[in-house]
């Protein structure tokens, strides 16, 4: 069965999210909003992590609307590409997290973590190293950066800044065991 209606145009609603048009976004959600939600789910396997994911994946659309480029795929494609992105940042944030957490121990109370990623521990650690690495592992593990963006971004060979992380964080760990 075809439809009679027209195809839904997503890049000429993402040139209207550029242009400032907050129902032109709100077209989007409506229209893509479930199946974005439904890439999330299956990448981070949580309703809610997931409902935040695409949250988050739609301010990135409306902020960046304008930086979208149809020479480069198709806007349908880019959105869910940064739902994807999105995605996959949180599993290895959350990757990253669940690792110092089993470097820190075990929270003897079973409340709040208070051990020393919250108190001062892991800044004065951090102090220890290079100001360069320091920032690497910031870039990565704060920002969100792949080791080849930080490489890119501070103009540095890609096997270095690995080096770099993979190193400050057995000092990390050293320091705060």
């Amino acid at each position: 069965m075809t439809s009679s209606l027209p195809a839904f145009d997503h890049q000429a609603h993402l040139a209207a999210c550029a242009s400032g048009d907050r129902q032109a976004l709100q077209r989007l959600y409506q229209e893509e909003g479930a199946h974005l939600l439904g890439v999330a789910r299956r990448l981070v396997k949580d309703t809610a992590l997931a409902e935040d994911v695409v949250h988050d994946a739609f301010i990135r659309i409306w902020t960046r609307a304008a930086t979208f480029d149809p020479a480069r795929g198709s806007a349908r494609g880019w959105m869910f590409s940064i739902t994807r992105h999105l995605a996959l940042d949180f599993l290895r944030r959350h990757e990253r997290d669940v690792a110092l957490e089993d470097q820190a121990g075990p929270d003897a109370d079973g409340g709040e973590m208070e051990g020393p990623l919250h108190s001062g521990r892991l800044g004065a650690c951090l102090e220890q190293l290079e100001p360069v690495r320091r920032n690497c592992l910031v870039q990565a593990y704060v920002e969100g950066f792949s080791h080849a963006q930080i490489a890119q971004r501070i103009g540095a060979p890609l096997g270095t800044v690995k080096a770099w992380v993979r190193r400050s964080l057995a000092a990390l760990r050293e320091c705060l065991g």
